[in-house]
């Protein structure tokens, strides 16, 4: 195939994107929709697949397909947020909300008992990851617990990708990488399924066949042309967890790239040639064959950003321009970013949001300095823990909402005293959706060429030395302060 526009949608936490590219990567034409997501019960986030990713795909798609004015579509890819748990009947109707990722803790018992019975070191080198609450696997016990009815009924699970390539195509199937995060269901090492272990988690429950996100796994039927728009027999990848699509689209692919991604959660994406588990980070298998990654989230980052607009009025604008012109250190103020529990390399679903040493004097642009500061310093920990584990950083590339003005990416690099390379594309898992859609249908893309270099950001060494010491501060403040985010966590289950 030598001609054809590409299409890539992808569902994020807050909204999905979706991008029409022509096949230089040229992007032709954008289109974005809001959603919220659902927190019934402390600790648990949700998303409607109906109603947030079917109909988010069906808008984005719609759109696009018109902007493409009657060229020929090539391919599509879809990428997702992930991993997620959405649990379905044969014909792939959900038989309930699709549970999150990390975000979502409900889970923390039957990480405990999964972690128990398989052991602990066995988990890792097997899976590459230790359990946590972004793990698929104790989120089956957990429904199989607590909502047996809808486990019974249970014969599929489904991914925001997955669920949308079953959707367009009637193929059940899920890409190595996001099965790599279905711990403790898969074989790391071995690029398949883990099929005892996966017996043990969620018995009874089928798993769709695997594949790469480059490959294409099946096109649209004609039910689904009609409801959507697009041409029937359109060639569809099996698509991936956004993150990756996102590294994907700025030439994250050889050992050594490493991705920083500013969103809604702060994520970060090595490439390695070989498996590097660690206990405080995910290693999975790439986006690509023959690759792997180390992995690091943060559960909250610009969540907190946003709070914190809400909470003080106003606008983005106005806070970053106070932020800028507040020195580093925020006059005196540390921010621990665990308002939603942490992720890597802390695994602590109970870790707490803590702001220290606050007076009167401090106002808006102290608090907001202080948030992308606290963030930043959680940025270094998690690089400073994949190099411990065997990651070489060749070069760190910056993506997402959060790299736009340039502050939050200036503080991250002073912070960590390591540049950062700035696309010219940095809101991409969309784009790189096309780009795997593009290499799926045998268009050879060049991503240097669909995606070149913007601009570099560089350290100040006299910022980064008054950071060093705050950042100190920083691994010693939630030690120091555990069993009192613990108590309060508990406290805030039972309000």
């Amino acid at each position: 195939m030598t001609g054809g526009l590409l299409l890539g949608i992808d569902i994020g936490t807050s909204s999905s994107k979706g991008v029409l590219v022509d096949p230089q990567g040229t992007v032709l034409a954008r289109a974005s929709r809001p959603h919220a997501t659902s927190t019934p019960h402390p600790g648990w986030v949700e998303h409607d697949a109906e109603s947030v990713w079917w109909r988010d795909f069906l808008a984005l798609a719609r759109d696009l397909v018109a902007a493409a004015d009657g060229d020929r579509l090539a391919g599509l890819a879809v990428s997702g947020i992930g991993p997620v748990l959405l649990p379905a009947t044969a014909d792939g109707n959900p038989l309930r909300q699709a549970i999150l990722y990390g975000v979502d803790t409900r889970a923390t018992r039957e990480i405990e008992e999964l972690t128990a019975e398989l052991g602990a070191e066995e988990i890792l080198e097997r899976g590459g990851t230790p359990l946590s609450s972004q793990a698929v696997g104790p989120k089956w016990r957990w429904l199989a617990r607590n909502e047996p009815a809808v486990f019974e009924r249970a014969e599929l699970f489904l991914m925001a990708s997955s669920y949308l390539v079953h959707r367009l195509t009637g193929e059940y199937v899920l890409d190595h990488h996001s099965a790599s995060q279905c711990d403790p269901m898969y074989d790391l090492r071995a690029a398949e399924w883990a099929t005892d272990w996966a017996e043990r988690t969620a018995p009874g429950v089928g798993l769709p066949r695997l594949a790469w996100p480059t490959e294409v796994v099946g096109t649209v039927t004609a039910n689904a042309a009609a409801e959507t728009g697009l041409p029937q027999g359109l060639p569809v990848t099996a698509g991936t967890v956004d993150a990756w699509a996102e590294a994907a689209s700025v030439g994250v692919t050889d050992p050594g790239d490493t991705m920083v991604m500013y969103g809604t959660t702060m994520f970060l994406i090595q490439v390695l040639s070989d498996p590097r588990p660690h206990p405080g980070l995910w290693t999975t298998r790439g986006t690509f064959p023959a690759t792997f990654s180390l992995a690091a989230g943060m559960a909250t980052s610009g969540a907190i950003t946003d709070w914190l607009r809400t909470l003080l009025g106003g606008d983005f604008a106005r806070l970053v321009a106070g932020a800028a012109s507040v020195p580093p250190g925020s006059r005196g103020l540390l921010l621990l970013p665990y308002f939603a529990g942490e992720r890597t390399p802390l695994f602590d679903a109970d870790a707490r949001g803590m702001l220290a040493g606050l007076t009167t004097a401090h106002g808006p642009g102290e608090l907001y300095r202080a948030a992308l500061e606290g963030i930043a310093y959680g940025v270094r920990h998690n690089l400073e823990v994949m190099g411990s584990a065997g990651g070489v950083a060749g070069r760190l590339v910056a993506v997402g909402g959060g790299v736009q003005g340039g502050l939050w990416t200036q503080i991250v690099t002073d912070v960590s005293g390591v540049e950062q390379q700035v696309p010219e594309e940095t809101v991409g898992a969309a784009f790189g959706d096309a780009f795997l859609a593009a290499v799926a249908t045998g268009l050879d893309p060049d991503i240097t060429r669909w995606n070149p270099l913007a601009r570099t950001v560089r350290p100040d060494p006299r910022r980064t030395e008054v950071y060093d010491g705050f950042y100190a501060r920083y691994r010693d403040l939630y030690p120091a302060t555990a069993d009192i985010a613990h108590f309060l966590a508990d406290q805030q289950r039972r309000s």
